[in-house]
């Protein structure tokens, strides 16, 4: 299948000169995509270059006369810049000259422009952010992760099939492993809202495994949460990321010795740090909406942008927005059957 991937050129910390290259990149490895810049032509044709001419009809640039700011209030965007580069984009897929989405830019904005443009699939009361991480069997992917503090146990079934749905997509897992995040194990652990919710995912039809307190052990392939636990898991996580990179740059510095060591390990370090690239994971889709959106982290560089980019492509080009659809169909039948 042929996709067409709407990038929001503007968006993010650095804008067209990590959006453009990366857009670039990508149909390069993508010899049947067909991706369209929107931005300010003034600015998107100089960061083209001599790349204009190169992809024939598979880049286009179309015209956006306003940007949204990243600290700016998602109403205020939405109301009064009809013509941002992010609203056109969603405008694209909404029309159908695009099949996906991709932006870096303020997320609540996003997330208001995205769901009033794009409106939400039937059965979906709340959209989600859901995003993938590493485990230690491979990936996870998460939601919500912040599209919405409170939450009912309807709710967190619905981000359980559209997690489901989301992997079975992208990853091709017939069954994805459905987890709702808990504080143990146990049926009995929990609040209500998470034990009324894990009673809805045991009869759901899901392959659920039941409650999980650890993200990346990989006895999950979706984890669900509200938004409020989801975001402050992720925040956490990076964290302590970033904490124990630091630590292992302080311990092979303290003396010659380590430092021959970490020559050393060398081979070791880069592959760790091939298989913990915060990069390779980047790209949020915003699940539930008529459309597929995704989310870049604002300060991506052209490597990370151009995976958000492909995610976007893999999840359209595998009918994520139909799999979501026929799901809650399928269990609204049998609900009134």
């Amino acid at each position: 299948m042929s996709v067409t991937v709407a990038i929001d050129c503007m968006g993010g910390d650095h804008g067209p000169a990590v959006t453009v290259p990366a857009a670039l990149s990508f149909l390069r490895s993508h010899a049947d995509a067909r991706v369209i810049l929107v931005g300010k032509p003034d600015v998107l044709e100089p960061a083209l270059g001599s790349a204009a001419g190169a992809f024939g009809e598979r880049l286009r640039i179309h015209a956006a006369s306003e940007v949204v700011g990243m600290d700016e209030s998602p109403v205020v965007a939405m109301k009064n810049k009809k013509d941002s580069s992010m609203r056109v984009a969603a405008n694209l897929v909404k029309s159908g000259d695009a099949q996906a989405a991709v932006s870096a830019g303020n997320t609540g904005a996003l997330m208001a422009i995205s769901r009033f443009v794009l409106k939400t699939l039937p059965g979906i009361d709340r959209p989600a952010i859901a995003t993938v991480l590493p485990s230690m069997r491979g990936r996870v992917y998460v939601l919500d992760l912040g599209a919405n503090v409170d939450c009912s146990a309807e709710h967190l079934l619905q981000f359980g099939i559209m997690g489901a749905q989301l992997v079975a997509a992208v990853e091709h897992v017939d069954r994805p492993r459905v987890g709702l995040l808990n504080i143990g194990e146990e049926e009995i652990k929990g609040n209500e809202v998470v034990k009324q919710a894990s009673a809805l995912l045991r009869a759901s039809g899901l392959n659920f495994c039941g409650n999980v307190e650890d993200i990346y052990r990989g006895s999950a392939d979706v984890v669900v949460c509200d938004g409020f636990v989801g975001n402050v898991a992720l925040k956490t996580s990076e964290g302590l990321a970033q904490m124990l990179t630091a630590f292992l740059k302080q311990e092979f510095g303290r003396s010659l010795l380590t430092k021959v060591m970490a020559v050393l390990a060398l081979p070791v370090l880069r592959a760790f740090k091939r298989r913990v690239d915060h990069r390779s994971y980047n790209g949020a889709t915003l699940l539930g909406l008529r459309g597929v959106v995704v989310k870049s982290h604002g300060s991506a560089d052209a490597y990370g942008f151009e995976q958000a980019i492909h995610r976007a492509a893999e999840a359209a080009a595998n009918r994520l927005i139909e799999r979501i659809g026929e799901r809650m169909a399928a269990m609204s039948e049998e609900a009134s059957a």
